[in-house]
């Protein structure tokens, strides 16, 4: 199976603001990026299972001059907030790396 780590050179997690998390998937050259940015796989149902995301919230940016897809969702409680274990975000990208897209 192949997953994010096997067809992406970088991907990366981070506010986008006090009330949204973002990720970027940098895919590793075109062919990739047109097989992969619409994968199913990345969809809305995936960042639920993971982050506990409403799937009425996760927003998909594919950007082919970069070969980049941008997937945002809306955070459950604002930056910042009493149980903030990860303020910036800027550990969640983990949990993609593994995530098998075939």
């Amino acid at each position: 199976m192949t997953t994010v780590s096997d067809v992406c050179r970088h991907v990366r997690s981070k506010n986008a603001g006090p009330f949204w998390v973002t990720f970027d998937l940098f895919f590793d050259g075109e062919e990739n990026f047109a097989k992969y940015a619409q994968s199913p796989a990345l969809g809305p149902q995936l960042f639920e299972r993971l982050f506990g995301a409403d799937p009425a919230y996760v927003q998909h940016y594919p950007v082919p001059s970069l070969n980049l897809v941008k997937i945002s969702y809306a955070r459950d409680t604002p930056q910042g907030g009493r149980v903030e274990r990860d303020m910036h975000r800027g550990q969640q990208y983990v949990r993609l790396l593994n995530v098998e897209l075939d």
